[in-house]
């Protein structure tokens, strides 16, 4: 048995002003042909859980290249084409195989290219034929286009927000694939469109027990995987939206009437599912008030680098300094300049510094002051789940009381690292603000006293009708009365 594996991903913000280029992904991560390191990434798993399936069964895989990139906007059409055609070139020359496993995003736009991902597919089972099983697994903020699910034999997207299963998740696509292959199963996949746009955190309700739900019909009755896409809202493509997909063995009746059944139950919970958005200086106000076991865990969604923003928006440091609030630590705030300068200064040293609020008009205006250097690390990384995620050079600085954690390589807090290896303790800070929408809460949920969600005035919003769509399939909801859902496979 010969196995192929790839990966490209990335989540595209329409709106970003960042550009997305293959010295981009290259700058995140990029394994050539054969070249992935010995553990999982966030969107590799499929590569890597093969990998030791390999080693244990004796099937033959043949590695192609990975690639992923820091979300940001549109990705250049002949980078994005360079990268499609290296991984399919690779393919070529493995030929034959009985099987393909990729590890996409699920959000990827490309100039001329809305939905990547159903362009790679068509490619590659123009390569391998219609007989020879497609498995790939997405992040849930995909766009779950009809095309991609009708070009694969399975496709598994993560459950939980934030992403810590995505191993799990791809060890179910390996056996799945596997399977088919052996001629065990026979997977057909049913996918329903809930017609809106939600934001579905698995570290509360409703969105927990949704999951859980999911997960209990999972292994029964010849439900092989249920995946709710909850699509990804700052991607002005027209298939964006709340899906949901079931895949059963060779049972297409059974498959369609159980996704209508959760698409239904989903649609009933609209508008439950998001975290409640606090103005600035009332969640300010809160995050002061009464004693506290741990510090309170602001949260500024609108500057999150994980759904394409720049992370160097000042609002909420300048509010602090307003305010002569300290005991306070914020990050990441994006700046590689202002990491130079620091560094070149020394752990130690107190400079005048002006760092943040230049990518955009929603980036708010730089900061100025003296600033004191508390740490410093060179081509660090971070914790999300099981893998590292590289934050460049960074730095720790402490301004009028406030310590703030600068990176070199934009990126939005996932771990305690970003503030821990640079100098500073968030376990001691009365607040803490992270730049992240959901993702922070694997590492920040065990050591706050409470999560507060305010908007910093970022460019990444967590209402989607603030939104200049253009494209997008209406009537959908919340931008239209909640139209009915429909079976799409």
């Amino acid at each position: 048995m010969r196995l192929f594996a790839a990966s490209l991903a990335t989540e595209t913000n329409t709106f970003s002003p960042i550009p997305t280029s293959r010295a981009n992904f290259e700058a995140s991560a990029y394994f050539p042909a054969g070249q992935h390191p010995d553990r999982a990434t966030h969107t590799t798993a499929p590569l890597y859980v093969a990998r030791q399936r390999a080693k244990r069964e004796g099937f033959e895989l043949i590695e192609g290249s990975c690639f992923w990139a820091e979300p940001s906007g549109t990705c250049a059409k002949a980078d994005y084409e360079e990268m499609r055609n290296e991984i399919l070139a690779q393919l070529k020359a493995a030929m034959p195989v009985d099987g393909v496993l990729l590890g996409l995003h699920g959000a990827m736009v490309a100039h001329g290219y809305d939905d990547c991902e159903g362009d790679i597919l068509e490619h590659v089972r123009a390569i391998v034929g219609p007989s020879v099983p497609i498995g790939v697994e997405l992040d849930p903020h995909c766009h779950l286009t009809e095309k991609r699910v009708r070009l694969a034999n399975a496709v598994i997207l993560y459950k939980e927000y934030p992403h810590i299963d995505f191993v799990e998740r791809a060890e179910e696509l390996v056996d799945i694939i596997l399977k088919t292959i052996r001629g065990e199963i026979k997977p057909v996949m049913s996918l329903y469109d809930c017609r809106m746009i939600e934001l579905v955190p698995t570290t509360r309700e409703p969105g927990r027990s949704f999951v859980d739900r999911m997960s209990a019909l999972e292994g029964k009755d010849g439900i092989l995987s249920v995946s709710l896409a909850h699509g990804f809202q700052q991607g002005d493509v027209p298939e964006i939206g709340t899906r949901v997909l079931v895949i059963t063995d060779n049972d297409k009746a059974k498959g369609d009437a159980l996704a209508a059944k959760l698409g239904e139950e989903f649609r009933s919970l609209k508008g439950q599912f998001a975290p409640p958005v606090t103005p600035l200086d009332e969640a300010l106000d809160r995050a002061l008030g009464g004693a506290a076991n741990g510090p309170r865990v602001i949260a500024d969604s609108t500057d999150n680098a994980g759904g394409g923003a720049a992370s160097d928006n000042t609002n909420i440091i300048h509010r602090l300094r307003e305010r002569g609030i300290g005991d306070a630590a914020v990050g990441p705030v994006w700046d590689p300049v202002a990491v130079e300068f620091c560094l070149t200064a020394g752990v130690g040293a107190t400079i005048p510094l002006r760092f943040g609020g230049k990518a955009a008009s929603t980036s708010g205006t730089p900061v100025d002051g003296e600033v004191t250097v508390l740490g410093a690390i060179r081509n660090g990384t971070q914790s999300f789940g099981t893998a590292k995620v590289p934050i460049g050079n960074a730095v720790g600085i402490r301004i009028d009381g406030i310590d703030v954690a600068l990176l070199s390589h934009r990126t939005q807090a996932l771990g305690l690292e970003i503030f821990t290896s640079v100098g500073i303790d968030p376990t001691q800070k009365r607040i803490v603000s992270v730049k992240s929408t959901n993702h922070f809460h694997a590492a920040y949920g065990p050591i706050a006293s409470e999560v507060i969600y305010t908007d910093g005035g970022g460019p990444s919003h967590l209402d989607v009708r603030k939104y200049p769509y253009r494209k997008i399939n209406r009537p959908l909801w919340p931008h239209d009365p909640l139209p009915p859902g429909r079976l799409v496979v």
